[in-house]
């Protein structure tokens, strides 16, 4: 049998989630048996979710994982499915890819590469297996090997490379698959989400199969799995260095399958429609936050969202992101499914009366999945007031305002009669600034309380590198969902969003300059006169934090690109260093976010600094001396 019909589809799995995770692996083949598919590829580890942990570590989950691999088994009648799961051999543990052929168990492979960068740390959990080494194993009444294994199923040959495996171009194990005539290779992935890395992936997978003289498969995890990775559930179907199918990444589906008829016998194939997938990084962007906000209430158990709308950029970023979230849940669902999914089924039958007006529906959805708060104070503006009352009514969210004069005030009367000195802003201007911010903190947190609501927090990566934010006021929250961007891309975004998602209450928030309103009024505070330009932050952080550069490389490098005059370059560098070692502490504290670019400075995910440091003492001394 040379012409095939092979399947990919990535699943929405959670972390010890035996039932859900079950469900939508039995959906899967399901729905492929119904296609006729004959070799089906699911996700690395997507028996038991890929970001267990810890919890790899221990004895019962990987038993539990494969007493669940004999129930799934049975369900492979008529197809072949390869399903990840953890494998204990002689005491170690292994990252497996487990075939199952017509309901035998016909071989395990190990992987051989575990990733042990950025924001993984498989090697803490697994084992590597050598190549071109099997073992015999027996599971459920099967025996099989297990390791570097070849496959013979339906007149094919066939081996597997999981996710990380295919990374390593000089030794991998697809180098070895060739000189064996593999026919197809399944790489079954749990491979995060970043802008701009489905390019890298869709050139690696067809030049594979160029290289490799093969049909090439590429199933990743999809959505929120465990709080902090993004999985955009890209599937990739190549044959012979051509693109077979693919899908559209950053599905609100469990389960999203594609097919493709292979003729092996042929390096050539019938052209077929193959599906568009949008990969500009605005669009990039709000795809994977929506969905990523979704699965984070949804798999936390919270009754939607609350937000502190300042109308700034910030915030008024997180309340597009909700909005989307419904628009976009519901159209690729349907209303009724979405409502289901997101645990507001009795939502259903009010919102008949608008079924034939998109934009009144998702407006009601959003009166019940998003509240908005504007807390001012007497250095707040009425534009910042208007531009989050626009907004909230543009999303349709529920808006409440209300001052915190009267809370500060008291805050600092206490502390100015226990001290015995009355504050002023000449001496005590941060001190006056930070209660503001935390005042707002404990009356936002009332009304998510009182809602079950996710508290939303809205700093952004820029302000995470310079500390600008204050702990237990602005940061306060359950989720930051815009932690792992930059302000200066946010700020592009917000006016696109405005222009191609159709935010007209946007408009107001471009026009601002953002600021933290904190100082009277009269002084006219702007964050990027209390820092420095955010283009240049963006453009210090890329060498400093991703390419971990010194002081005075940065400088030199900066200084050729020209992103600021020399002697500015150099008070920003001395600024930006100061403050990044300074405010490790903040970045330690900051609530969950989410990993959106190509690097991120949550210590927990991907960037580790020492909380005390002797600062860059030396290395700033170095660049003092720098004539300019």
């Amino acid at each position: 049998m040379t012409k095939l019909k092979i399947g990919a589809a990535a699943l929405n799995q959670t972390p010890l989630d035996w039932e859900g995770n079950l469900r939508n692996i039995k959906t899967a083949i399901e729905q492929a048996r119904a296609q006729g598919v004959d070799i089906l590829c699911l996700p690395e580890m997507c028996v038991t979710g890929y970001g267990c942990e810890d919890l790899f570590l221990s004895e019962w989950l990987p038993t539990k994982a494969l007493q669940l691999l004999g129930e799934i088994k049975e369900w492979c009648s008529d197809i072949s499915v390869a399903v990840g799961v953890p494998f204990r051999c002689k005491g170690d543990l292994y990252n497996t890819a487990c075939l199952i052929h017509n309901t035998k168990i016909v071989g395990i492979t190990a992987k051989q590469w575990l990733a042990n960068d950025g924001v993984h740390y498989e090697p803490r959990w697994f084992n590597s297996w050598p190549a071109g080494k099997v073992e015999e194993a027996s599971l459920h009444g099967d025996t099989f090997p297990l390791g570097d294994v070849l496959y013979k199923v339906h007149g094919i040959n066939m081996a597997f490379e999981i996710c990380e495996d295919a990374w390593r171009s000089t030794s991998r194990p697809a180098i070895r698959h060739h000189e064996k005539n593999v026919d197809l290779i399944l790489n079954p992935s749990a491979s995060h989400f970043s802008m701009g890395k489905s390019k890298l992936r869709e050139e690696l997978v067809c030049t594979s199969s160029t290289l490799y003289e093969c049909t090439y498969v590429y199933a990743n995890m999809l959505g929120n799995e465990a709080g902090r990775m993004i999985y955009d559930g890209e599937l990739l179907i190549t044959h012979h260095g051509k693109m077979v199918q693919r899908n559209r990444r950053l599905s609100f589906k469990d389960v999203n399958l594609i097919t493709a008829e292979i003729d092996f016998a042929n390096r050539t194939f019938e052209p077929q429609e193959v599906n568009q997938d949008p990969q500009d990084k605005e669009t990039e962007f709000v795809q994977a936050t929506s969905l990523a906000l979704f699965d984070y209430m949804r798999k936390s158990h919270s009754n939607g969202f609350v937000l502190s709308l300042s109308g700034g950029a910030d915030s008024s970023a997180c309340a597009v992101l909700v909005a989307e979230l419904i628009r976009r849940g519901c159209k690729e669902l349907g209303v009724k499914a979405f409502l289901e999914k997101a645990g507001y089924t009795q939502l259903y039958q009010e919102l008949k009366a608008f079924e034939n007006a998109e934009s009144r529906v998702y407006k009601k959805i959003a009166s019940h999945l998003l509240v908005c708060a504007y807390q001012g104070t007497k250095n707040s503006s009425e534009a910042t007031f208007n531009s989050a009352r626009q907004l909230a009514e543009d999303v349709g969210a529920v808006f409440y305002h209300w001052l915190i004069d009267e809370e500060v005030e008291s805050y600092t009367n206490k502390i100015e009669k226990a001290i015995g000195q009355e504050l002023s802003w000449e001496t005590d201007d941060i001190t006056l600034q930070n209660i503001q911010a935390r005042a707002r903190s404990p009356i936002i947190w009332m009304l998510a309380n009182k809602r079950n609501g996710l508290l939303l927090t809205t700093s952004n990566r820029s302000e995470g590198d310079v500390g600008y934010a204050t702990m237990d006021g602005d940061t306060s929250g359950g989720l930051a969902p815009i932690a792992g961007i930059d302000k200066h891309f946010l700020l592009k975004w917000l006016r696109w969003a405005e222009a191609e998602l159709g935010y007209s209450g946007l408009q107001y928030v471009n026009r601002l300059k953002p600021s933290a309103e904190l100082r009277p009024g009269e002084e006219g505070q702007t964050d990027e006169d209390d820092l420095m330009p955010y283009s240049v932050i963006v453009a210090i952080e890329r060498l400093a934090i991703r390419e971990r550069f010194s002081p005075v490389q940065v400088f030199y490098i900066l200084r050729k690109e020209e992103v600021a005059p020399a002697a500015h370059l150099k008070q920003y560098l001395l600024k930006f260093y100061r403050l990044w070692s300074r405010n490790q502490w903040k970045r330690e504290r900051l609530a969950p976010g989410f990993h959106l670019d190509d690097f991120n400075i949550d210590p927990r995910s991907w960037f580790r600094f020492p909380i005390l440091s002797g600062g860059f003492a030396q290395e700033l001394e170095e660049l003092r001396k720098i004539e300019v």
